[in-house]
């Protein structure tokens, strides 16, 4: 019997890696109307002034697809994931806190 292993290929998406809308709509599957909506509702923050000029890096494309698996799965509208996605980086970060501190 031949078995194949599940095998898994992606893309490092990391600070230094940026990407413009057109990308970033292709790695989270919508079109641009929607990300420019989740940029104004403050999910990401891109560099550049308008979309054309938006660059994104890796963390702000994760956060832009972890809020469409929000909206997704759980079905809240973008300000409840993006609330959601603030109240996560700020567990986090005490989290973070904690270990520096010896907990």
């Amino acid at each position: 019997m031949n078995q194949h292993p599940d095998v898994l290929s992606g893309e490092l998406l990391d600070e230094d890696t940026l990407m413009g809308l057109r990308e970033v709509c292709m790695l989270c599957g919508v079109h641009a109307e929607r990300i420019i909506e989740m940029v104004t509702e403050g999910i990401a923050e891109p560099y550049g002034r308008s979309p054309m000029e938006w660059r994104f890096t890796g963390p702000m494309v994760t956060r832009l697809q972890q809020a469409l698996r929000l909206q997704a799965q759980l079905g809240v509208n973008l300000a409840g994931a993006a609330l959601a996605l603030d109240l996560l980086d700020e567990l986090d970060e005490l989290r973070r806190a904690l270990c520096r501190y010896g907990r």
